[in-house]
């Protein structure tokens, strides 16, 4: 696995943060951002279906906490093309130790950092700079019958969304999103 390194592994070693690797000259640089070859030495097997990308023109703006059930539950892998943000994962699955817990990451332009998150999480992300652009794929295409939402700033989770200033910039269906509480997990 020369094109990637791992940094390190969260729930259970579910949830994967790594470094991929870039090639440098006095051009620019060239990185291979996706190898399924490579995913697979790490044990990750799903087929991804499908890359998103997604724009925020304000620093706060919030995205998320956002997952789809089953049977179109998706893996994602994210990474930041320009820009930098705050990203946030969410263990959904019932039986498991750290259900109900969250982790946080920065990923960047200039950290060139990524991270791929199974099935049974919600993911969200808070951008810390102005016109930031995320990519990421998923194992399932999106589905909105199947997609649901979990409250940003819901009191059980107590996510530190490290908001500088001002208050967050939201859709109307973020900020009106289920609680923790009122939420029966499908995983």
């Amino acid at each position: 696995m020369n094109n990637l390194s791992v940094i390190k592994y969260f729930f259970e070693k579910k949830v994967i943060h790594y470094q991929v690797k870039r090639f440098e000259d006095n051009r620019g640089f060239f990185s291979e951002t996706f190898n399924k070859k490579t995913f697979k030495e790490l044990g990750i097997k799903e087929d991804f279906v499908q890359d998103n990308f997604s724009f925020s023109l304000k620093k706060n703006t919030i995205r998320g906490l956002h997952f789809q059930k089953p049977p179109m539950e998706q893996s994602k892998i994210v990474f930041v093309v320009k820009g930098s943000i705050l990203d946030v994962i969410v263990d959904l699955r019932k039986n498991s130790k750290t259900y109900g817990k969250y982790i946080h990451i920065v990923l960047s332009d200039k950290n060139f950092q990524q991270v791929y998150i199974p099935s049974g999480f919600a993911h969200g992300f808070c951008t810390i700079e102005d016109d930031t652009s995320v990519i990421y794929k998923t194992s399932n295409f999106y589905s909105p019958e199947n997609e649901e939402t979990i409250l940003w700033s819901d009191k059980d989770l107590s996510i530190d969304w490290k908001i500088e200033g001002k208050e967050a910039i939201l859709s109307n269906k973020d900020r009106s999103a289920n609680t923790f509480n009122n939420f029966s997990s499908p995983f």
